[in-house]
């Protein structure tokens, strides 16, 4: 399995040392290396890219605003000289956060991450989703857990919760808990009718009973809701933080 990478830093030797980590992984093919997010963003538009590394101080466009703008995003591997920038590219999802300089080792270990939910996807193996039964058009899904297989319709879903590898599934009647990255969950519910409000909680709009301060209330459940989430989550519900 060939993983196509796209380097993205302001500092032609960060570039490099990237590259040259990359070159000792077969795995690691690089598509193109890049001094700024403008650049990215066109090669991003015409290739798949399967790994971003991503710096976050860079001109025109920090590393954490462009990643925001990403609609359907690689796995993202920040790398930086600034640790403060932490718990933003976390808030995103991150697959990894590597403070320069960072050893090979190091970066092996984020790669390896990105590789895992790679290979992650609905259609692979076991406490997937069963393939054909997520199509968006439904009004609910498959899921597979425990040796069983449950329907979930999408109206009794409350909210789910990002928990290591395995991914906390709220219904009305039931919790779940199969073994599935929580990205993977996220994408198979219509964007429309279900909210990420932090890098770890996803929730049902329709549930929503109110919101106070920096919580979403969905009954007697109190969820997060993430700095970098509450501008979207507003604007989705026709509001202005």
């Amino acid at each position: 399995m060939k993983i196509n990478c796209l380097i993205v830093d302001d500092e032609p030797i960060a570039r490099d040392i990237i590259k040259s980590y990359c070159e000792h992984l077969e795995m690691l093919y690089i598509v193109a290396s890049c001094g700024n997010a403008l650049e990215a963003k066109t090669i991003l538009q015409s290739q798949h890219i399967d790994i971003l590394f991503l710096d976050i101080n860079m001109p025109v466009i920090d590393g954490v605003s462009f990643a925001k703008t990403l609609k359907n995003q690689p796995q993202i591997i920040f790398t930086t000289a600034y640790k403060e920038y932490a718990a933003d590219a976390f808030d995103l999802a991150a697959c990894d956060y590597l403070l320069k300089p960072f050893s090979f080792d190091r970066f092996i270990i984020a790669v390896d991450k990105a590789f895992e939910k790679l290979q992650a996807k609905p259609d692979k193996k076991d406490e997937q989703v069963i393939a054909g039964a997520s199509s968006k058009t439904e009004d609910f899904i498959f899921i597979k857990t425990d040796g069983k297989i449950y329907k979930i319709r999408h109206d009794e879903l409350l909210y789910a919760e990002a928990q290591g590898n395995y991914t906390r599934i709220v219904t009305e009647k039931s919790v779940l808990m199969p073994k599935m990255p929580f990205s993977n969950f996220e994408e198979l519910l219509p964007a429309s009718l279900f909210l990420r409000t932090h890098r770890s909680f996803l929730i049902n709009k329709a549930k929503i009973g109110h919101i106070e301060g920096n919580r979403v209330f969905i009954g007697n459940t109190e969820i997060p809701i993430g700095s970098n989430y509450k501008e979207s989550l507003f604007k989705e519900l026709g509001f202005s933080k």
